[in-house]
C-alpha cells in the first residue's frame, strides 16, 4: 500500500461511540506516533469534537457524506485504515466499504449486522483477498471476545495437548448500558426484514453443505438449562445470534487455509447466571428477552419501544460506563476429551467502553503491526477479528488492560 496522509481516519466521529473513539486515539497518539483524522458529514460538529481532544492541533477534520461516493473516495484514498462507527451500517457503510476495496484501504467497524456483512462477503471477499485488503467487521463487543477468545483458546488447546479442538462454548456475564446507535441498528434490522435470513447459523460461512445434525447443534438456544460442564444455569445470550456466526466463519476460513480448529468444530454461547436463585434469574432474563424480541417484531409495539429507548447520539452516563464490565468464560473440548479454559475480562461497560477499546486497537493493529498480522501482508478479504488480526490484537488488548487468561 502506497504512503497515505493518515494511518487511521475515524468516520462517524460525532456519534456517541465515535466521539469516544476519537478521545481514545487522542490519548494514545503519542504512544503510537499516529497520523490520524476524524471525519463525518458535519464540519461544525467535528470541530466541536476536535476542540476537546488532547493534542487537538494535530488532529485533522475531514468531511464526506456517505451518500456522496466521490467524496467518500477522496476521503478513503487518504488513509491506510478506515475505522467506521457510523451505523446502521447497511444504510451508511456500503459506499465506504466499496471505496476501501477499490482503493486498497483496510477497514474495521463495530457492526453486528450479519445480513449486511453477508452481502459484503458476496460482493467483495474475493476482490479484497486478491488485493491483500482486510475488511474486518465485528470489531466491537460483538464479536471480539467470542471470536478472538475462541481462536486463542483453540490454539492454546492445540499447543498444550497436541490434538484438535472439537468444541468451544462461551459464557457471558456483564453489566452496562446501550447507546442509541445500537438501538437504531436493531430497529433497522427488524424493519428491513433481516431477522429471518439472520437465523441461518452458517450465514457467514463460505458456501458448503451442512448435515442436519450440524444445523441442529448450531441453532440458537432459546430456553434455560443447567450446564454441567461449568456447574451453572445458562440461557440465551443477547448477542449470540451475531457472535456464533462470526466464530463459525473464522473456523471455516482457517480450515480453508489448512489451519483448522478441529474436525466438525462446534461453537455455541450462553448467558451464565450465578447463585443465589440462579434458575430464577435465568428464567426472568430469558423471558424478558423473548418479550423484547416479540415486541420488536410487531410494528405496533415496535413504535412504542422506539419512543422509550435511547435515541441515536445518546448513551449511558459516564458512571454507568465506568462501573460496567463483562466477563467471558470459554470452555474448549479437545478431540480426546480433555478440556481447557479461557477468561476475558474488561472493566468498563461492554457496548461503549469495551467496544471503543476493541475497535481502536483493531485499527491500530492494521496501521502499526501489519508485518505481524496472521497470514502476513498478503492476506485479505472480508475477514473476522480472529482471521484478520489474531494474536496481534490479543497482545494490544492485554497491553491496554484487558485480562486474557488460560487454564485447564
Amino acid at each position: 500500500m502506497m504512503d497515505r496522509d493518515y494511518d487511521v481516519v475515524i468516520y462517524g466521529a460525532t456519534g456517541f461511540v465515535g466521539s469516544r473513539a476519537a478521545e481514545y486515539l487522542a490519548e494514545h497518539r503519542q504512544r503510537d506516533k499516529l497520523r490520524w483524522a476524524i471525519a463525518g458529514r458535519d464540519r461544525r460538529k467535528l470541530e466541536a469534537i476536535k476542540a476537546r481532544l488532547a493534542g487537538a492541533a494535530a488532529v485533522d477534520v475531514l468531511t464526506a457524506d456517505s451518500a456522496d461516493q466521490s467524496a467518500v473516495d477522496t476521503l478513503v484514498a487518504r488513509t491506510r485504515v478506515l475505522l467506521n462507527v457510523a451505523g446502521p451500517f447497511v444504510l451508511y457503510g456500503s459506499a465506504i466499504v466499496d471505496a476501501c476495496v477499490r482503493l486498497r484501504t483496510h477497514y474495521v467497524d463495530i457492526t453486528g449486522e450479519t445480513v449486511w456483512v453477508k452481502s459484503l462477503i458476496d460482493r467483495y471477499h474475493d476482490k479484497a483477498a486478491g488485493a491483500g485488503t482486510r475488511v474486518i467487521p465485528f470489531c466491537g463487543f460483538d464479536s471480539v471476545p467470542s471470536d478472538l477468545g475462541s481462536y486463542l483458546l483453540v490454539r492454546h488447546l492445540q499447543r498444550t495437548f497436541g490434538v484438535e479442538c472439537r468444541q468451544v462454548k462461551g459464557y457471558f456475564q456483564m453489566y452496562g448500558g446501550f447507546n442509541g446507535g445500537t438501538v437504531a441498528t436493531d430497529i433497522n434490522v427488524r424493519e428491513s426484514g433481516a431477522t429471518v435470513p439472520g437465523r441461518n447459523p452458517f450465514l457467514l460461512n463460505p458456501p458448503q453443505a451442512h448435515s442436519q445434525d450440524e444445523i441442529d447443534r448450531s441453532l440458537d438456544p432459546t430456553g434455560v438449562a443447567y450446564d454441567g460442564a461449568i456447574g451453572a444455569w445458562v440461557g440465551p445470550f443477547i448477542m449470540g445470534a451475531i457472535n456464533t456466526r462470526v466464530v463459525r466463519r473464522s473456523a471455516a476460513l482457517y480450515t480453508q487455509w489448512q489451519q483448522p480448529y478441529g474436525l466438525d468444530f462446534h461453537y455455541q454461547e450462553y448467558t451464565k447466571f450465578d447463585p443465589p436463585l440462579a434458575w430464577g434469574k435465568a428464567a426472568l432474563i430469558t423471558g424478558l428477552m423473548a418479550l423484547y424480541n416479540g415486541a420488536m417484531e410487531s410494528a405496533s409495539t415496535r413504535g412504542l419501544l422506539k419512543s422509550l429507548l435511547p435515541k441515536p447520539g445518546s448513551g449511558p452516563s459516564e458512571q454507568t460506563m465506568n462501573t460496567g464490565w463483562f466477563t467471558t468464560e470459554l470452555l474448549g473440548l479437545a478431540a480426546d476429551g480433555r478440556t481447557a479454559r479461557a477468561r476475558i475480562h474488561h472493566q468498563g461497560d461492554p457496548s461503549n467502553r469495551a467496544t471503543v477499546r476493541f475497535v481502536c486497537e483493531s485499527a491500530l493493529s492494521l496501521a502499526l503491526n501489519a508485518d505481524a498480522l496472521p497470514g502476513g501482508r498478503a492476506r485479505g478479504g472480508v475477514l473476522t477479528p480472529a482471521t484478520g488480526l489474531g494474536e496481534v490484537l490479543a497482545e494490544r488488548l492485554r497491553n491496554a488492560g484487558v485480562a486474557i487468561e488460560f487454564g485447564s
